[in-house]
Order: structure tokens, then sequence, then C-alpha cells
């Protein structure tokens, strides 16, 4: 395929594998599902089920901007970081809490 290597390296591979069209609709919900976990892990807050549809179909708008930029910058590539260091993130606070219940009972 022709312009195949301008894209992101993991956007090449599910064009190859799935077709174009097939490969922009996967990347797009992996980016929604990337968002999505990346500010649950990070950033989300205890709100009403109707705010948070709020934010969630804003973040499903707002993926449309990541998936154009995504074809040159490593948009994924950066989510999938920012999940992983934010989850890291999540469990050593876990375990912080647990033990300091622990020694204080």
């Amino acid at each position: 395929m022709s312009g195949i290597e301008h894209v992101s390296p993991l956007l090449a591979l599910l064009i190859q594998f799935l077709g174009v069209k097939g490969a922009v609709w996967l990347y797009f919900v992996i980016i929604n599902v990337l968002s999505i976990l990346v500010y649950n892990l990070g950033f989300a807050r205890k709100l009403s089920f109707g705010k948070n549809m709020v934010i969630y179909v804003l973040m499903v708008i707002g993926s449309f901007i990541l998936l154009v930029l995504s074809y040159q910058l490593p948009v994924v590539e950066s989510l999938i970081v920012a999940a992983i260091v934010l989850g890291i993130y999540r469990i050593r606070l876990y375990i912080h809490r647990n033990n300091t219940e622990a020694e204080s009972e």
C-alpha cells in the first residue's frame, strides 16, 4: 500500500490486517477505551450518572480529534503508557493505604 509508511506503526499494522476502514474503526474504539481507562484511573471523581454521561459523550467527541492526530503521532501508544503509569500509581496507593490501616490498628 502506498502512503502507509507515513502513519503510526500500530495503525500501519492494523491496516495490513484489517484494511483501512476496519483499522480506523478499531483504532477509534481503542482510543475511546484507553481514554476512558486513563480518565477513570487518574482523574475521575464521584459524579452523578448524568454528569458522567456528559463527560463520556464529550470524550467520544474528543476522540475524533485524537484519531486524526494519531495518524502521524503516537496517541495510542501514549495512552497505553499513561494507563500503565496511572495503574501502577493506583496499586501503590492501595498498598500504602492498607499498610497504614494495618499499622494504626
